[in-house]
């Protein structure tokens, strides 16, 4: 039986949610044998715990000095440390895959598509590899030593075009989307997810997720919030806070101030998010790949709020050139772009339309069927 192990590395959620997919649709359709493994915990479980912890910070804190860093690792002296810093960690990482000695390896993270790609050529190891971008724009650190890979696995024909001017052989290039779990598959009993969050079935929803990983800009968040309740009084909203706890508060504050918990639900987490979805007609989010990705699966148009300076700033760019999203910058006034985005319906149907077009909701079956058949 063939082997794969999948690598992923925990800087943000993203990374670890398109490894899962990928393993469980090759486990439930494919004779193979997979693990999945964080590379940078296994390499070293405190350097893993700082490095982390300080992307969060920054990105939390200082977003403007993460763009900077973002921005200087394409190219530049950070890219080379980078990629240096990966060649002796890659040494450590040589022993699990002589360990498991894999058919095949399947990154989701540039650290360990790098340092799989160095080990195969300096002759250490001699499986095949294959590199899925998580996201909706490139970054050059995906991509050095392309040489070494066989398969690059990305979510639109921008990035494929890119790849090809960067040197990378079109015929290692899939244009297949962002991995999705098979939930997005599934048909729903709409009126079941309306009767679970208590919600009135006639109004429209809209499903806000106002915290992620970082929880950036609470103050702007909450305004936004705000302005959501203000402006569109016949609509229910679905508010997310993730891990941040002041959010929460600050959510669940508002929503009593006013007094809208008939039509505004808090929670601090769910794990419904294809369901609510199902049932929403606007999402309104940080551009993260994943919560994009699911986000065209489910034909969903997206007000993008607080984008990570970077990667998460060019996912926006991308998404507002393809009118699939409006982004609410920190300058807009939120009463007038949302006045302007709900007061005119074939906005939101050409921007609906244009997610269903861009939505690639076999990413998944797609990605593990070429690299099955075609690569391993």
């Amino acid at each position: 039986m063939k082997k794969i192990l999948i690598l992923y590395a925990a800087y943000g959620g993203g990374h670890y949610s398109a490894a899962k997919s990928i393993k469980k649709y090759l486990d439930d359709n494919y004779k193979v044998q997979t693990e999945i493994v964080d590379c940078m915990e296994y390499i070293n479980r405190v350097l893993n715990k700082v490095t982390t912890s300080a992307y969060k910070e920054i990105a939390k804190k200082a977003p403007s000095l993460w763009g900077k860093v973002y921005a200087n690792s394409q190219r530049g002296i950070l890219g080379h440390v980078s990629s240096r810093t990966n060649k002796v960690m890659a040494i450590k990482l040589k022993n699990l895959i002589k360990e498991i000695n894999p058919d095949l390896v399947i990154s989701t993270h540039p650290f360990s598509s790098q340092m799989v790609s160095y080990l195969k050529r300096k002759g250490k190891i001699t499986c095949k590899l294959c590199t899925i971008l998580t996201d909706f724009a490139p970054h050059d650190q995906w991509l050095i030593g392309h040489e070494y890979t066989d398969g690059f696995f990305v979510s639109n024909d921008k990035m494929e075009n890119y790849l090809i001017e960067y040197g990378v052989n079109k015929n290692k290039i899939y244009v297949t989307g962002i991995p999705l779990s098979d939930k997005f598959f599934e048909k729903f009993d709409k009126t079941s997810i309306y009767d679970e969050f208590k919600l009135d079935k006639t109004k429209p929803v809209i499903l806000f997720f106002g915290g992620g990983e970082f929880g950036l800009g609470k103050d702007r968040t909450v305004q936004v919030l705000e302005s959501l309740i203000h402006n569109l009084k016949t609509y229910q909203i679905i508010a997310i806070s993730g891990r941040n706890t002041k959010m929460n508060n600050a959510f669940t504050n508002l929503v009593i101030k006013l007094n809208v918990e008939n039509r505004v639900k808090v929670f601090d987490y769910t794990n419904k998010v294809p369901e609510l979805m199902s049932i929403s007609c606007l999402v309104v989010s940080k551009p993260g790949g994943l919560t994009t990705s699911e986000s065209l699966a489910s034909s969903l148009p997206i007000l993008v709020i607080n984008p990570i300076p970077g990667q998460e700033e060019e996912n926006a760019e991308f998404l507002e050139s393809h009118n699939v999203a409006i982004w609410l910058k920190k300058d807009d006034d939120p009463d007038k772009v949302i006045y302007d985005l709900f007061n005119s319906p074939e906005k939101l149907d050409e921007m609906k339309k244009n997610a269903k077009l861009l939505a690639k909701k076999n990413s998944t079956k797609d990605i593990c069927k070429i690299i099955v058949e075609n690569i391993l």
